[in-house]
C-alpha cells in the first residue's frame, strides 16, 4: 500500500547526505513507492483542531550536490497524512514543543514519529534519568553548591548543557582545573535551565556507541572515536565510526529500555553508551542510519519502514 509520507524537516537543500538519517529514511521510502512531501516546521498552522502545512512533492537522489527535487508547494490538511516523520534539528526549544503541541492533533490517525507527546515529555537528557542505575553518576542542576558537592566526590566531570545537541558545549573539567569557575560562570549566562554534569569516564576515547533501536528493538550500532585532541565523539565533530557489535551489557541495556521505547511509541530511538555505561537516550532527530550502513550493518531505514508500515492505521 502505498503512503503518503510528510517529512518535517531542516530545509532538504541543508542537510548532508553522507550521513543524514532523513535523508536515508527518505530513500526507502522512495524505493517502496511511498509519495513523499516536504515542509519545514515553521510551515505548520493550526486553525481550531486542523493542522495545515504548505507541503512540498519531493523525489529524493544519492547524489551529492544533486540529492533533491521539489514540486510546487500546496497548503495541505496534515490529517490528509498517512505518517508524518518529525526530523528537524535540536535544539528542543518552544518552537519545537510549539511543533510537538500541533502535530499532536492529527496522530495517531496520521502516524506521527516519534510520538509528539512522548518527545515532548521525554526531553534526552532527562528521560534517561529513569534508567540512572545504567548511568554513569550524573547530576542536573545549575546550582553551584550541588556542582561542588558532585566534583568533589566524583573528581573530572563533564559539564554539558541541558538541551545541548552535536556535541556542542561539552566540556572535560579535571578535579584541580582552574577554568572551573569561569565555565560556570559562561554556563550560568548562557544557558537558562540546569545542566548535566556527570562523572567522567576516560574510556570515551575508545568510543561512543550509537545503538539504534526501532520499535524498542536493537537495530544497530556504530563505534563513535573521538578525533585526536577532543572529547566529543559526534561525528559532526570529527568523530571516526567503526563498525560495532554489541557487548553482553550493552544487549542487557537494549532489554531495559525497549518495554518503555515500545509504551512511549518512541520507534526510532538512538541511544548513547560509553564503556557499557548509558549517557543518553535520543528520541528527537537521532542519527547513524547511514554510517551503520556504510560500514556492512543492517540496513535500519528497512527496519523502520517494516515497522511503520505495519502500524499505519487502516483507512
Amino acid at each position: 500500500m502505498a503512503l503518503k509520507v510528510a517529512v518535517q524537516m531542516d530545509h532538504i537543500s541543508s542537510i548532508n547526505i553522507a550521513g543524514d538519517s532523513a535523508f536515508a529514511l527518505m530513500l526507502e521510502a522512495q524505493a517502496r513507492g511511498h509519495a513523499l512531501f516536504h515542509y519545514t516546521p515553521d510551515r505548520l498552522a493550526m486553525k481550531g483542531n486542523e493542522v495545515f502545512a504548505a507541503l512540498e512533492p519531493v523525489e529524493v537522489r544519492d547524489e551529492p550536490g544533486n540529492h533533491f527535487s521539489l514540486g510546487e508547494k500546496q497548503r495541505t490538511n496534515m490529517a490528509e497524512m498517512d505518517v508524518v516523520l518529525m526530523r528537524q534539528d535540536p535544539p528542543f526549544d518552544l518552537a519545537y514543543i510549539a511543533a510537538t503541541h500541533m502535530l499532536d492533533k492529527i496522530h495517531p490517525k496520521t502516524l506521527v514519529v516519534n510520538d509528539p507527546a512522548e518527545v515532548r515529555n521525554a526531553p534526552e537528557k532527562l528521560f534517561v534519568m529513569e534508567f540512572a542505575d545504567l548511568m554513569p553518576p550524573t547530576l542536573i542542576t545549575r546550582d553551584r553548591a550541588e556542582i561542588d558537592l558532585f566534583r568533589a566526590e566524583h573528581g573530572d566531570i563533564v559539564m554539558k548543557p541541558l538541551f545541548g545537541h552535536g556535541g556542542a558545549a561539552v566540556f572535560r573539567m579535571t578535579h584541580d582545573d582552574l577554568n572551573y569557575g569561569s565555565l560556570y560562570d559562561f554556563f550560568a549566562a548562557t544557558f537558562r535551565e540546569p545542566w548535566v554534569i556527570q562523572k567522567f569516564l576516560p574510556n570515551v576515547k575508545h568510543g561512543d556507541k550509537r545503538i539504534l533501536l526501532v520499535d524498542g528493538a536493537f537495530a544497530g550500532a556504530v563505534n563513535r572515536v573521538p578525533a585526536k585532541g577532543d572529547l566529543r565523539s559526534n561525528m559532526v565533530r570529527g568523530g571516526a565510526p567503526t563498525d560495532s557489535d554489541l557487548t553482553e551489557r550493552e544487549r542487557e541495556i537494549c532489554a531495559r529500555l525497549g518495554p518503555s521505547l515500545r509504551e512511549k511509541g518512541l520507534i526510532l530511538v538512538g541511544i548513547d553508551v560509553i564503556d557499557g555505561m548509558l549517557t543518553e537516550i535520543n528520541v528527537t532527530a537521532p542519527t547513524g542510519i547511514r554510517a551503520i550502513r556504510k560500514l556492512g550493518g543492517p540496513d535500519v531505514a528497512a527496519r523502520v519502514w517494516d515497522v511503520l508500515e505495519a502500524k499505519v492505521p487502516a483507512s
